[in-house]
C-alpha cells in the first residue's frame, strides 16, 4: 500500500545559522525556519546539503532539529537530512534523530553515497533503522557522484526522492519511478509544477520563498526573477545563499564550510 505523501509544494532546504564565533545558533536557525513557514513554505528540511552537515557534530545536528521542531510547532512537516558517507553511519544518524523526536519528524532525506553506483544496501540499512518513518532518496550527482540510476531508484525502499541534478531530461524520465519527486533546482520550478512533481526542496527558498512558491505554481515571471539569486547561491556555496539571506532578512552570513 502506498505511503501517504510527506508534503506537497515547496519546501526549504534550511541553512544552519552560526554566530560570530562559528558556534551553531540553533535559536536563530529555528527563528528563520518559522519565518519561512509564515512565508508559505510547505515543509522544512534540516541538516541537508544546504545545512553544511559536514561541519556539524551529531549532537549539533540534533540540536538544530529540536530547535526547528519547536519553532515550527507542528505547522508543517520537518524532514531530517542525512548525508553520512556510509550506510552504517547514515543509519545511525537517522536512528538517533528518530529516537530523539519520534513521530514529530515527518521523514528522512538521505543523500546517496559518493562512489556507489548501486546504493540499495545504503537505503535498506536506513530504512531498517528508522522503522515506519518515511524515507526519501536524494540524487545529487554534482556533490555525491554518480547519484542514483533510475533502474536502481525503482527498487529502493523509499517513498520518493529529491532530484538536484538540474537535468530536465532526467526529471521527465523519473516521473512515475520510485514514488514522489521533489525537484532541487530552482531553475526547474516552472517545469516541475507543470509536469506534476510532488514539490520542491530548495536552497534558494531561504532567501526568496515567495518567488519559489510562485514559480512552482506556474508564474513564468517569478521563474525568470529567480535566476540571479540561483546563480549567486550556486556559484559560491555556502557564502552565496547566506549573503542573500543576510541582505533580505539580516541573518548572520557566517559559515563553517571553508
Amino acid at each position: 500500500m502506498p505511503h501517504p505523501r510527506i508534503f506537497s509544494g515547496v519546501a526549504v532546504a534550511l541553512t544552519t545559522l552560526f554566530d560570530d564565533s562559528l558556534e551553531v545558533d540553533a535559536q536563530a536557525t529555528g527563528a528563520h525556519a518559522r519565518r519561512l513557514v509564515d512565508a508559505g513554505m510547505r515543509a522544512i528540511v534540516v541538516c541537508g546539503t544546504t545545512g553544511e552537515p559536514e561541519t556539524l557534530s551529531p549532537s549539533e545536528k540534533l540540536q538544530v532539529l529540536e530547535a526547528v521542531l519547536d519553532a515550527v510547532a507542528g505547522d508543517v512537516p520537518v524532514v531530517m537530512g542525512v548525508t553520512e558517507p556510509s550506510g552504517r553511519q547514515a543509519a545511525e544518524s537517522a536512528a538517533s534523530a528518530v529516537g530523539l523526536v519520534g513521530g514529530e519528524m515527518a521523514g528522512v532525506l538521505a543523500r546517496s553515497p559518493r562512489g556507489v553506483p548501486d546504493p540499495t544496501d545504503f537505503y535498506s540499512r536506513i530504512h531498517a533503522a528508522i522503522g515506519p518513518v518515511p524515507l526519501l532518496a536524494y540524487h545529487f550527482p554534482a556533490v555525491a557522484p554518480p547519484g542514483i540510476p533510475l533502474n536502481v531508484l525503482a527498487g529502493l525502499p523509499v517513498v520518493g526522492h529529491k532530484d538536484s541534478s538540474g537535468d530536465p531530461e532526467r526529471l521527465l524520465a523519473a516521473l512515475g519511478v520510485g514514488g514522489d519527486i521533489y525537484v532541487g533546482a530552482s531553475t526547474l520550478l516552472l517545469m516541475a509544477g507543470a509536469v506534476g512533481c510532488a514539490g520542491a526542496i530548495l536552497q534558494l527558498a531561504n532567501a526568496a520563498p515567495e518567488q519559489c512558491l510562485q514559480a512552482f505554481a506556474g508564474d513564468a515571471d517569478a521563474q525568470r526573477a529567480l535566476v540571479e539569486g540561483h546563480l549567486r547561491a550556486k556559484g559560491d556555496f555556502p557564502r552565496g545563499v547566506k549573503t542573500l539571506m543576510h541582505e533580505r532578512f539580516g541573518t548572520s552570513p557566517a559559515f563553517r564550510l571553508r
